[in-house]
């Protein structure tokens, strides 16, 4: 992963959803250019850039938001952000590229400006086009100095109790950094980063660093839409947003606080580790708010 800006103790990502596949290239190239103008306000170390898939098939409960398709997140950024001038951690839901689509998107990628994180299936009875396994022997034979970063969940870890594990085993395959899901539950993040920390000394290895997200939600659907996703949402927060007359705000406030615990806690015990700042919903107040929030974090991450 690429090393922080100046001044920074902590890696700055800033996360994208590509527009709908029904979008216009034109209308494409506009979205594009606002991003744009948005990535310059927040400066970060890498932006990220999700393939999102639906994942109905991980739940019974029925999706808040229907399912979109999006443009596929590696031709969105080849075609609309030539010019952009930080670098790109973009996202591979391997389970649906078929193995040649992968290996040719793999062995066009420049190591410089290019990272990727494969992630696997929502769910074990899903049909998988590449397995995670297959993924990174391709990389290994296509492009071996792209560098690799894989999924971490610090829910899954709560009731298991078992994601250093797959943590360590990652990045025994390759993997050169993480990226949590979306953070509310504070105390799942450090239990699992803290359990790495230990694995990862009893293997006699260097930890590499957690990128642990963050987001705002500007509604209850939004919370709602987020603990669809998995992530585990503490109902005093939620008690909090329903009571506010801005909502949004104190989503703000709770993210930030949030952000500073964890920030924290890595500094004390001497976790290498990232920030990842993204919007869930495509509505421009919250968008603005998952800004101000990078802000805010750019500001902390500088303060050492």
């Amino acid at each position: 992963m690429q090393t922080t800006a100046p001044g920074r103790d902590g890696m700055l990502l800033f996360a994208l959803t590509p527009p709908r596949q029904s979008t216009s290239p034109e209308r494409a190239a506009q979205i594009a250019d606002a991003t744009l103008a948005r990535l310059e306000q927040v400066s970060p170390d890498a932006v990220l850039l999700y393939d999102i898939t639906d994942e109905a098939d991980r739940t019974d409960e029925e999706r808040p938001f229907p399912f979109l398709p999006t443009m596929d997140p590696g031709v969105y950024w080849e075609r609309h952000f030539d010019d952009c001038r930080f670098p790109v951690v973009v996202y591979r839901a391997v389970g649906h590229h078929a193995e040649p689509v992968l290996r040719d998107w793999l062995g066009r990628q420049d190591a410089s400006r290019v990272r990727t994180v494969f992630v696997g299936g929502s769910s074990s009875d899903r049909a998988m086009a590449t397995t995670l396994p297959r993924a990174y022997e391709l990389l290994r034979e296509v492009n071996p100095d792209l560098p690799l970063g894989g999924v971490a969940i610090p829910e899954r870890h709560t009731s298991k109790r078992s994601e250093h594990h797959k943590l360590l085993r990652k990045q025994q395959a390759g993997c050169s950094f993480f990226v949590t899901q979306i953070v509310y539950d504070v105390n799942a993040a450090k239990n699992m980063v803290s359990d790495y920390r230990v694995a990862c000394a009893e293997a006699g290895v260097q930890m590499v660093p957690v990128v642990f997200t963050f987001s705002v939600a500007g509604s209850l659907k939004t919370l709602e839409f987020m603990r669809w996703l998995g992530v585990e949402v503490p109902h005093w927060i939620e008690n909090d947003m329903a009571s506010a007359a801005d909502p949004l705000a104190i989503s703000l406030r709770h993210a930030l606080g949030a952000v500073n615990d964890i920030v924290g806690y890595c500094r004390l015990m001497g976790i290498p580790f990232g920030i990842n700042v993204e919007s869930v919903s495509s509505r421009k107040v919250e968008i603005d708010a998952a800004v101000e929030l990078a802000g805010q974090v750019d500001a902390l991450l500088r303060e050492g």
